[in-house]
């Protein structure tokens, strides 16, 4: 995914009339490239599952979706969990970071406390009842038919793997976000090259904001597809230099706002370019992004291969009814 501090430099460029350099010799389409798009499961469809639990995944694929996006972090103990942030505060009922808590202790919570159905998802001040499956993990309250208390905990990407052996996944490296830490990205990123080095899934795209985490994984398990960190990017698109080995898709926003005005990240050059590579584009949302009609619309016509989306379900009812333009077709 595209980081926002870095894109400006590249999105300048484009504002100012730069053209996508031309493509690199044509390889084999691989499978990521997709007609119509993937419908991408953002950590399981957080806007209509509790984000990155069992339950979120299996609904997000019983509702249609066909790959699962999810985040991880390194406990303590240097156990890989699936969480989003780096602290346990936003999604589970305790506080502290990932990092400074054993897998047991992070076993022990409801990684479906905060979430509710209607938005904003994990909102704090709404009444009790709103949090539909709170209490679940912790034996409080009884499953949903066909689930147990354990599909509502934080799983362990083992956990995850197990489960779905055959179900796309897109793994992002996460860490703390302040420059100074980028140590933790590159520490997660050894740790979970270590658990897949040995892994033989073609199905898996590991990514991280950070492409020293990137590189770091990469270097310990070669056999990883991935997707870029945000400084490749760049030199990518304005000058055509190589996004390094084992690159398999490009994965950034629809749009970013750059002195005041908001520039279409979906350059259709760049796209075109991109696929010409015989690498695929996968959208995510970011700031007045429109993760609903309007803005998958866009990203249909625009002819990408995947949509991150929080709301697989919604998304699956939409493209049932909406076809990509014939142009879009994988070739």
């Amino acid at each position: 995914m595209l980081k926002r501090s870095v894109v400006s430099a590249l999105l300048a460029a484009m504002a100012f009339g730069a053209l996508a350099s031309p493509a690199l010799a044509k390889t084999k389409i691989p499978p990521w490239r997709q007609t119509p798009p993937l419908n991408i499961a953002h950590q399981g469809g957080e806007d209509e599952f509790p984000s990155n639990t069992m339950f979120a995944f299996r609904e997000a694929l019983r509702a249609g979706a066909e790959m699962l996006e999810l985040d991880i972090g390194v406990t303590k103990d240097n156990k890989v969990i699936v969480m989003h942030d780096t602290t346990v505060d936003s999604k589970t009922n305790s506080t502290g970071l990932v990092s400074e808590l054993t897998l047991a202790q992070i076993r022990k919570l409801d990684g479906a406390y905060w979430f509710s159905k209607s938005a904003p998802n994990y909102d704090r001040n709404k009444a009790a009842s709103a949090y539909l499956y709170r209490g679940i993990a912790t034996g409080k309250r009884k499953p949903p038919k066909g689930y147990k208390a354990s599909d509502f905990r934080v799983p362990t990407l083992e956990e995850v793997l197990r489960a779905f052996p055959k179900t796309p996944i897109n793994i992002e490296i996460k860490g703390r976000t302040k420059e100074e830490k980028e140590a933790e990205y590159v520490y997660n990123a050894g740790v979970l090259g270590n658990l897949l080095k040995n892994n033989k899934r073609k199905d898996l795209i590991v990514v991280s904001f950070r492409q020293a985490a990137v590189d770091r994984f990469h270097e310990v398990a070669p056999q990883v597809p991935l997707a870029p960190g945000s400084s490749p990017l760049i030199g990518y698109f304005l000058e055509n230099k190589s996004l390094g080995e084992g690159v398999v898709a490009v994965q950034v926003p629809m749009t970013y706002l750059f002195n005041g005005a908001r520039i279409d990240v979906l350059n259709p050059a760049w796209v075109a370019k991109t696929h010409a590579d015989g690498l695929a584009w996968h959208s995510w949302f970011d700031g007045p992004d429109v993760d609903g009609p309007e803005g998958w619309t866009k990203l249909v016509q625009r002819c990408v291969d995947g949509i991150m989306t929080s709301r697989p379900k919604a998304l699956e009812g939409f493209l049932k009814k909406n076809r990509s333009p014939s142009a879009c077709a994988v070739k």
